[in-house]
């Protein structure tokens, strides 16, 4: 049989810490100025986002399916980068391949200019296939607008034997 390409979408979206209980914020496998992201987790919408990509791909459930959810959840405390590096390894032992992905982060803040390319190489590393990023504001309308919390929308390709 020949090898089947598969897409697979993902999305995440978190608020910001509470000022009073500061947080550090991790995006895109990075550490970051300023406060974090609510979640069990680091709160890494990137990392969550292509995670139930990849999942979504391959047929295997979503980001609480494999880790979860809840502060007493497997998932919980963990850091995106164990998480992504958890389910490349899944991904491939249900014997998929990923081709690569590619994430925009809906968001006032960070500003992933000036680290896109250090951010790109981390998730490429971390996902063992090209992962580009992209950056958007909703031009101040929603909770992102409004600097309440940030979202990343993910695609991934996969090739399959099956």
């Amino acid at each position: 049989m020949s090898p089947h390409i598969r897409n697979g979408l993902g999305f995440d979206a978190h608020r910001f810490a509470d000022e009073s209980d500061p947080k550090p914020l991790f995006l895109a496998l990075l550490n970051w100025d300023g406060n974090g992201i609510e979640g069990d987790s680091d709160g890494d919408v990137v990392a969550h986002a292509l995670i139930d990509a990849m999942l979504s791909a391959c047929s295997l459930g979503d980001i609480g399916t494999m880790f979860g959810v809840g502060k007493n959840s497997r998932g919980a405390g963990m850091h995106g980068d164990q998480m992504l590096r958890e389910t490349v390894n899944r991904v491939r032992g249900e014997g998929f391949q990923l081709l690569s992905a590619s994430v925009s982060v809906i968001g006032n803040r960070p500003k992933i200019g000036s680290r896109r390319d250090e951010a790109m190489r981390a998730l490429s590393m971390a996902c063992g296939c090209p992962v580009s990023l992209t950056a958007t504001t909703t031009d101040g309308m929603g909770f992102t607008g409004r600097g309440e919390g940030i979202a990343a929308i993910a695609t991934v390709l996969v090739q399959s034997e099956q």
